[in-house]
């Protein structure tokens, strides 16, 4: 059987994500950037960015000539090989031999895959669909050979490559489509060479003398003449432990038996690896088909059976046998590594964060974990982009939290427009309307000006007042923009204790 290979391409990986997280930015123009030699450069724009002819590599000021208006966020680098290991991971479900194509792409081998959807063609549409269903947008190629699949998924109109045809497919692409160095497309283009069908044909030294090796052996890959190496990623083995039973079970003391041994057994393998888990679900198999199943969830990785056994016997009652659970399985969805300073605290009386640790879950376990919020805080100039949620209890804050200046207790995920009457420029509010209610002031301290980050997007500054109300309520108000500049508008941003 000949292997066949599609090559995804993801040209909108960064601002696809982006988009996924905050539904609102779909239709914004809005690009990373970071800053490279001196200036702030783009590295990943969405598509409403490219419609206005924004793409990475340009100027950030360039960018904002063309869109004003343009949203500018900050780029992490590493974020794209992340994602493209998210993806790399689920593409498994498709075949076994899953490549990571950096910096924006992936590339799979297919071979004898592609049946079990109907052939190549629904095989491709499924994962393109998906994909697209997930937020992705992305192209995709089949064909003999990774590079003829790479050059069709981003410079062909054909989708499918049939077997043995890829040296008709190239003929028509750019240079440029061969993954060739820039140098040596700098010269093809001074010799007027706009397609490889103009010099696939010629004699090889000479190939060889004008434009290198290097230009030989690519095209060799995507006739199919020279190897391609494979670097797959490794399907994670799942940490998963099944307990059948010889007799079905009914009784809550006889789950709980079951689930010590599963622990027993996960946790062991878990010390092993010095991994602990932060995500488990129990199941029970039930003799008239039904599974039955309750979820836990960690603050910080843990291994310890005791400690995971009463998070689940919390919801051991929420289990219903009914005729009995033949089969229990238990299941680490999210698993992360422990660190050594953690481990050797577990058994410290003076641990308090593994004590904090355990007290969180519990009162997760009861309440729900949705109940239960850490914040950390991050070097942003607007207040409500100025902290971020934290994953665990080991996240470190990148800076300290600003105690030098009033901030409100609860602060609004974003500011509500209100009405105010303000005697002068400059002076704050007599009195203020807020959810049909009118609000007079008795107190009043301001402005903090807070100015918008000029390297990320540009506009009005913001004048912020600490209000108290005639019944000793205080709040927190800002101006957006300046009397005499612009028509400012008034918004309501928090609430003082």
């Amino acid at each position: 059987m000949p292997r066949r290979f599609l090559s995804l391409w993801l040209p909108y990986l960064l601002t696809d994500r982006q988009v996924i997280r905050q539904p609102e930015l779909r239709d914004r123009a809005f690009v990373f950037a970071d800053k490279q030699r001196g200036r702030m450069t783009i590295s990943a724009a969405s598509i409403p960015a490219v419609s206005l002819d924004i793409r990475p590599g340009m100027a950030v000021a360039d960018a904002r000539a063309l869109q004003p208006e343009l949203l500018v966020l900050p780029y992490k680098p590493g974020r794209e090989e992340k994602l493209l290991q998210g993806l790399a991971d689920w593409c498994l479900c498709y075949t076994p031999v899953v490549v990571i194509d950096a910096p924006d792409g992936l590339v799979l081998e297919i071979s004898g895959c592609p049946h079990l959807w109907g052939g190549e063609k629904p095989y491709l549409e499924s994962l393109i669909s998906t994909l697209q269903a997930k937020g992705y947008q992305g192209k995709a190629a089949i064909a003999d050979t990774i590079a003829s699949a790479w050059a069709m998924a981003r410079y062909g109109g054909q989708s499918i490559i049939p077997p043995a045809q890829q040296r008709e497919a190239l003929l028509s692409l750019p240079p440029a489509s061969l993954r060739l160095e820039s140098q040596t497309l700098d010269r093809m283009e001074k010799l007027g060479f706009t397609q490889i069908g103009q010099f696939i044909d010629i004699p090889t030294p000479t190939l060889r003398r004008r434009f290198g090796e290097a230009t030989l052996q690519r095209l060799g890959q995507a006739l199919g003449s020279a190897h391609e190496t494979l670097d797959p990623i490794l399907p994670k083995e799942p940490y998963l432990e099944r307990l059948p039973c010889l007799e079905p079970v009914r009784t809550a003391p006889g789950i709980k038996i079951a689930l010590e041994e599963l622990l027993k057994t996960i946790c062991q393998r878990l010390t092993k690896e010095k991994k602990g888990m932060r995500k488990g679900i129990f199941r029970g198999h039930r003799l008239d088909g039904k599974v039955e199943e309750v979820s836990i969830g960690t603050h910080m990785p843990s291994h310890h059976p005791e400690h995971l056994l009463r998070l689940f016997e919390l919801k051991i009652p929420l289990i219903e046998p009914d005729l009995g659970i033949e089969l229990f399985e238990l299941e680490a969805l999210l698993v992360e590594k422990i660190s050594e300073t953690q481990e050797s605290l577990w058994h410290s009386a003076g641990d308090d964060v593994t004590a904090l640790a355990e007290l969180l879950d519990k009162m997760a376990g009861k309440m729900g974990a949705q109940t239960i919020h850490r914040y950390l805080p991050q070097e942003q100039h607007w207040p409500e982009h100025s902290i971020r949620e934290a994953v665990s209890l080991e996240d470190k804050p990148s800076t300290d939290w600003d105690s030098q200046r009033p901030r409100p207790l609860h602060l609004l995920a974003s500011p509500e427009r209100i009405d105010v009457m303000v005697p002068l420029p400059d002076y704050p509010p007599l009195h203020f309307r807020y959810r049909g209610e009118i609000l007079r002031v008795a107190k009043a301290d301001g402005p903090e000006r807070i100015e918008q980050e000029w390297w990320l997007q540009s506009g009005p500054p913001r004048d912020y007042y600490v209000i108290e109300d005639e019944n000793g309520k205080r709040y927190w108000l800002f101006r957006l923009g300046i009397y005499g500049k612009e028509d400012p508008k008034w918004f309501i941003h928090g609430f003082f204790a």
